[in-house]
C-alpha cells in the first residue's frame, strides 16, 4: 500500500497536493473527535492518515525544492 500511494502522490501536482494535504487534516480531525466521544472501530486508522500526511508533505518539499 505505502508504495502505491506515494506512487499515486508523485504524480500529483503541488495545487492536488495541498488539496489533498487539506482533505487529510480535516479527515484526521474528524476521526480524532470520533475516537475521544465513541471510540473508533480502528483505532489504526489515525495513524494511517498521519502517515499519509507525511507522504504528502514530503512529496509536496521535494517538488518545492526542484
Amino acid at each position: 500500500m505505502k508504495s502505491s500511494k506515494m506512487n499515486e502522490y508523485k504524480n500529483m501536482s503541488v495545487e492536488e497536493l495541498q488539496k489533498e494535504l487539506k482533505e487529510l487534516k480535516q479527515e484526521l480531525f474528524k476521526a480524532r473527535f470520533q475516537h475521544a466521544l465513541n471510540g473508533l472501530d480502528n483505532p489504526k486508522k489515525i495513524t494511517l492518515i498521519k502517515k499519509n500526511i507525511a507522504r504528502v508533505n514530503t512529496c509536496l518539499t521535494a517538488k518545492k525544492s526542484n
